[in-house]
């Protein structure tokens, strides 16, 4: 039994001997192209011996290696090179995450993580797969991170374990059950793909027939229409998505969210009658009123507690993804709609007051009405970890949301620091608040603040004897110093007898550091006098205790000392002191 159980451990590789496999792994990552190649050869000869077991590591490392090679060549041209990295970089992330997959499919970034694939990596393959291909640099730095991964997660270990199994196929006695895993696997994922196929199809009429009652509304604004009942076969479509939205909620809101449906393109929004050459501000997104109500209908079937939460979700997941690839009609769209969500679920005190004809006109673009108790403080995480133009304008929704909010400063501050952040305009401060107690965070706060402390109030004049005519300081155009005769004769005064006196040069003091004057030499006695005598600091603090005892009995108040707590005692200041000296 013992060496039935020892056989079963067993496994038949590819490769002759131990010397063969660590042979190909130094070739593989050596950067000579001629070693690279005789290792691809090796690597093609164990493929044909192991049919369709081939582990995957080791082709993805034969994949990315063989672009490395004929990118080196320089015999094709850069697009060509993409392609090429595209397609070895999508293989490598639909053959490792393809194995976690389970019975319900899980997104790809979830399975990349739990494999320690970073999210970039993943984004790379959906741009790849699904939207405008990445530059050239992008896919050489991705095929250099994976081939370093594949290297510490899959070689290196086999170094270690000593050439186990684990990104093998099937061992003999598992063939079976592995097998049968593999074909339920791809039942569950043929159900998915005609499950998506289904709900797109449905979106897809939803919008034909939301258009050919878009074009009935003749005579008058289209806009400002209201929309009429459903027909016969728009109440169908509804009640099919209905179904779908019970059984494949997830499903049906990741194609809401795809390009044409609730982010729409401009050849929809052009029929809809939207002028796509006006420049909405992206700081406050607000959705077309008649876009918004083309969409009423389908998003009225969608608003229990669970529902809104996962659209929300998922609308700042997206979100996130768009503002890293900088598109920003996506972006504008999907915080127009996440906005319009919280809009929603906000209770105003002036609605307390409106009529019924206001409360009638006021609900009647409203997605939902009833007060959905939002999880508040994970959107807040949300929008705070999703930066872009739109951030602040959604950070205040959320606060003002708040069952529990944050105090008036806190709010303020954190709103301040989202718009530094995102670079855009400054919240709303509080009315309270004025410009000399506003904090400085960025430079261009401090420039601005100080313009407005040195510009003098509304039909206040200049004080007399202040610029270059009066008694103050000031600068000519060249940057010199202008003083007056009275200035000029007060220095000389005060510089009588002392070996420094006043530059009257005209010198660019811009262009010396400070501390250093023009001609001063590297030698730090240039600045030295010639007759000089010193004076310890036990005797300066004397005469400077005289002449505030002087100062006191003149009716001068003695300066204020503040206690902080310093932790050097008496005699240690004493002790420092002691050896310090005065020129």
């Amino acid at each position: 039994m013992k060496k039935k159980n020892t056989d079963k451990r067993r496994h038949v590789v590819a490769w002759i001997n131990k010397a063969e496999w660590d042979q190909v792994l130094e070739y593989l990552y050596s950067k000579d192209c001629v070693l690279q190649k005789y290792a691809l050869h090796r690597i093609s000869a164990w493929k044909g011996r192991y049919a369709h077991t081939t582990p995957i590591a080791v082709e993805n490392t034969a994949d990315l290696v063989r672009c490395q090679i004929l990118d080196n060549s320089g015999k094709l041209e850069a697009d060509d090179l993409v392609l090429l990295y595209g397609t070895a970089l999508v293989r490598f992330v639909n053959s490792m995450t393809e194995r976690l997959q389970k019975k319900v499919a899980q997104p790809l970034r979830r399975l990349a993580s739990q494999l320690k694939i970073p999210e970039w990596i993943v984004n790379l393959r959906h741009e790849i797969t699904h939207r405008k291909l990445p530059t050239l640099k992008w896919c050489r730095k991705g095929c250099q991170f994976v081939l370093e991964w594949l290297q510490q997660e899959y070689w290196s270990r086999q170094l270690v374990g000593g050439l186990n199994n684990d990104w093998d196929s099937a061992s003999d006695g598992e063939e079976g059950e592995e097998l049968q895993k593999q074909e339920n696997e791809l039942i569950d994922r043929q159900k998915e793909v005609e499950t998506y196929k289904t709900t797109r199809e449905l979106l897809i009429s939803y919008e034909k027939e939301q258009f050919q009652t878009f074009e009935e509304l003749t005579g008058g604004d289209q806009q400002k229409r209201v929309w009429p009942a459903p027909s016969a076969d728009m109440s169908w479509i509804l009640a099919q998505i209905k179904h779908f939205a019970l059984e494949s909620s997830e499903t049906l809101i990741d194609v809401l969210l795809e390009d044409g449906f609730l982010v729409p393109t401009v050849e929809q929004l052009e029929s809809l009658g939207v002028d796509v050459s006006d420049n909405a501000d992206p700081t406050a997104p607000c959705l077309p009123r008649v876009f918004l109500r083309f969409w009423l209908p389908l998003l009225r079937l969608l608003t229990s507690p669970l529902l809104v939460h996962l659209l929300l979700e998922k609308m700042f997941q997206e979100l996130k993804q768009q503002s890293g690839e900088s598109n920003t009609h996506s972006c504008y769209y999907l915080a127009a709609w996440i906005s319009e969500l919280l809009l929603c679920n906000i209770t105003r005190s002036e609605y307390h007051y409106e009529t019924k004809i206001e409360k009638k006109a006021r609900i009647r673009d409203r997605i939902f009405t009833n007060r959905i108790h939002l999880k508040c403080q994970q959107f807040l995480s949300a929008c705070l970890d999703t930066p872009c133009l739109a951030s602040p304008h959604l950070l205040k929704q959320i606060l003002d949301d708040m069952d529990h909010p944050f105090p008036v400063d806190t709010q303020q501050k954190l709103l301040r620091l989202c718009s530094i952040y995102t670079q855009g305009p400054p919240s709303e401060s509080h009315p309270s608040q004025e410009l000399s107690g506003q904090t400085i965070y960025t430079l261009e706060s401090l420039h601005e603040r100080l313009s407005r402390s040195k510009r003098p109030a509304t039909g206040q004049r200049p004080k007399a004897g202040c610029g270059p005519t009066g008694g103050l300081p000031g600068r000519t155009e060249a940057g010199q110093e202008q003083l007056s005769a009275d200035v000029l004769a007060e220095r000389a005064r005060e510089l009588q007898g002392s070996p420094w006196q006043v530059c009257t040069d005209k010198v660019q003091w811009s262009s010396f550091p400070l501390g250093k004057v023009p001609g001063q030499s590297e030698d730090p006695s240039f600045l030295m006098v010639e007759n000089y005598s010193t004076i310890t600091v036990f005797d300066q603090q004397g005469a400077i205790e005289s002449a505030s005892h002087h100062n006191v009995h003149m009716g001068v108040p003695p300066p204020l000392r503040a206690n902080d707590g310093s932790l050097w005692t008496h005699s240690d200041v004493s002790k420092l002191k002691a050896g310090l000296q005065l020129f």
